[in-house]
C-alpha cells in the first residue's frame, strides 16, 4: 500500500485489498510507502484482517512506522493477522475466582467507605467545618419528614393485616385479648423497624445511589476529589447523620400506627374494649421491646446510608449505568436490613 491511508484513499485501497482476498494462503501488507494515516484507513486494515482470520489466513504488516503503529494501536488489530483465539477462554474455575475476587473488592470497598465515614463523624466535630450541619438538616428533611406519610400508612396497614389475620384464629380459643401481644410485641421488636427500614431503602437508599452515581459519572466527585475535599466526608456523612436522628424517629412512628391499626380491629371486629386494649398493652409491652427496636433502626439506617453509597461510588458507564446502581442499591440495602434483623434477633433474643 502507498501514498496516503486516509478517508480518501480508503475507497483505492479496498479495491486492492478486494484482489488479496481472491488468493489463498498468508497476505502480508507492506506500508514504508505509507505516508500518512487516519482512523478510517487504519479500521479498514483491522477489518480486513479481521476477515481474513475468519477463513484462517494470517494478515502481516511489513514497514510499520511509529506514527502509524500508535494509530494502529487504538484499533483492535489482531498482531498476526488471525481471529482472536477462544480457546483460551476462562473455565468454570477460573471464572469463579473472578467472582470471588470481585467480592472481596466489593467487601474491602464498603468496609473503607465504612471505616472512613465512622473516622469523620468521630472527628468532624473537632474540626473547624468536619460537618456540614446545613446539610445535615436538608438531609434530614429529605429522608425523615417527607417519608412520614408513606410510613405510617404502610405500617397501619399491616399492624391493620395482622390483627385480622390473627383474629379469626384467636376466636375460635376466646382468646381474642391476645390479638394485643401480637400487636404490640411484634410491631415494636420486629416489623416496626423493618418497616420503615424497607421503605426508607426503597426511597432514600436509592435517592443515595442515584445521587452518587450522577456525581459519578458527571466527574464530580473527581472534582471535589481535586479541591481537596473528601468525598465521603462531603457527601456520606451527612446523610449518615441525618438518617441516624431520623430511623428511630419513624421506627416510633411505625410502632405506633401499627399498633393504632390493630387497635381499629381488635374495637370494632373483636369486640375489644378500648380500655382492656390498652391496659393488656401496658401490662404486655416492655420497655426492652420498644428499646430493642430503636437499635435495631439506627443498624438499619447505618446499612442503608453506606449500602446506597457503594453502589454510587461503584457507578461506571452512563446513564443506565445509573439506573443499574439504583436498582442494586434498593435490592442489597433490603437484603441487608434483613440479614442483619436476623442476626439482631438472634443476638437480643436468643
Amino acid at each position: 500500500l502507498e501514498g496516503k491511508l486516509t478517508a480518501e484513499a480508503v475507497g483505492m485501497h479496498a479495491a486492492r485489498l478486494l484482489d488479496a482476498r481472491k488468493d489463498s494462503g498468508p497476505v502480508s501488507l507492506d506500508l514504508t510507502a505509507v505516508t500518512e494515516a487516519d482512523s478510517a484507513g487504519v479500521a479498514m486494515l483491522s477489518v480486513f484482517a479481521r476477515d481474513m482470520g475468519r477463513t484462517g489466513r494470517a494478515v502481516s504488516l511489513v514497514g510499520v512506522s511509529p506514527e502509524l503503529r500508535r494509530t494502529l494501536d487504538l484499533f483492535p488489530f489482531p498482531p498476526d493477522g488471525k481471529a482472536p483465539d477462544r480457546s483460551g477462554e476462562a473455565g468454570l474455575a477460573e471464572r469463579i475466582g473472578i467472582a470471588a475476587d470481585d467480592v472481596r473488592g466489593v467487601i474491602v470497598q464498603y468496609l473503607v467507605i465504612v471505616s472512613d465515614t465512622a473516622w469523620f463523624l468521630v472527628t468532624g466535630p473537632f474540626i473547624r467545618h468536619g460537618i456540614r450541619w446545613d446539610q445535615v438538616l436538608y438531609e434530614m428533611s429529605a429522608m425523615g419528614s417527607r417519608a412520614l406519610g408513606v410510613v405510617g400508612l404502610i405500617s397501619f396497614l399491616v399492624g391493620a393485616t395482622m390483627a385480622l389475620q390473627s383474629a379469626e384464629q384467636l376466636r375460635q380459643f376466646g382468646a381474642n385479648i391476645f390479638v394485643v401481644d401480637l400487636i404490640g410485641i411484634s410491631m415494636t421488636r420486629e416489623l416496626g423497624p423493618l418497616m420503615a427500614a424497607i421503605v426508607v431503602a426503597g426511597r432514600s437508599g436509592s435517592a443515595v445511589a442515584a445521587e452518587i452515581g450522577t456525581m459519578v459519572i458527571t466527574e464530580e466527585v473527581d472534582a471535589l476529589k481535586t479541591m481537596g475535599l473528601h468525598p465521603t466526608r462531603y457527601l456520606v456523612v451527612p446523610k449518615v447523620l441525618a438518617i441516624t436522628i431520623t430511623q428511630p424517629l419513624l421506627t416510633v412512628l411505625a410502632n405506633m400506627t401499627g399498633i393504632i391499626g390493630g387497635f381499629l380491629v381488635g374495637v370494632l371486629y373483636l369486640d375489644i374494649g378500648p380500655t382492656s386494649f390498652i391496659d393488656r398493652l401496658m401490662q404486655t409491652l416492655q420497655v426492652k421491646d420498644v428499646l430493642t427496636g430503636l437499635v435495631k433502626s439506627v443498624m438499619f439506617a447505618q446499612l442503608i446510608v453506606t449500602v446506597g453509597a457503594l453502589c454510587g461510588f461503584r457507578t461506571a458507564g452512563g446513564a443506565d449505568a445509573v439506573g443499574r446502581s439504583t436498582t442494586t442499591s434498593v435490592v442489597a440495602g433490603i437484603f441487608s436490613v434483613i440479614v442483619a434483623d436476623t442476626l439482631a434477633s438472634l443476638l437480643f433474643y436468643f
